[in-house]
């Protein structure tokens, strides 16, 4: 079993290629839009919005939230000046559980969570 930051070092690539995928199929396709569309989707602050509305909403079964508090807790060296450290606590959690879902093959559980990622990051949900 891998730890909670090498589980969001995958989640956060995976997610890099859903979100990229995803506003590709907005109709998206001018590199720099591209760019600024996505950083509004991998933020540790859309993240941890995510997250935080998983966990209020409690859609996640034992064995994720197992895992969420593994990303939660795993000890970081340093933290990015844009954000506090529970924020990016929160963040870690998130893709750590995409890094999860996608090396445990879960895919179909995993594209259900992000889908409902964009749904609450856009504002349109929030719940899964």
């Amino acid at each position: 079993m891998y730890n909670g930051l090498t589980l969001a070092y995958v989640g956060d690539a995976v997610y890099e290629v859903y979100v990229r995928m995803h506003l590709l199929e907005l109709g998206k396709t001018q590199s720099h839009r591209l760019h600024q569309a996505a950083t509004r989707y991998v933020s540790a602050k859309a993240q941890a919005k995510v997250m935080s509305s998983w966990l209020e909403q409690n859609v996640l079964t034992e064995e994720e939230l197992e895992i969420v508090k593994r990303g939660r807790n795993a000890k970081v060296r340093t933290v990015p000046k844009h954000t506090n450290l529970a924020t990016y606590r929160l963040g870690t959690a998130f893709e750590s559980l995409v890094g999860y879902l996608y090396l445990d093959n879960r895919l179909e559980r995993l594209e259900a969570l992000i889908k409902e990622a964009y749904a609450i990051i856009e504002g349109d949900g929030n719940e899964a």
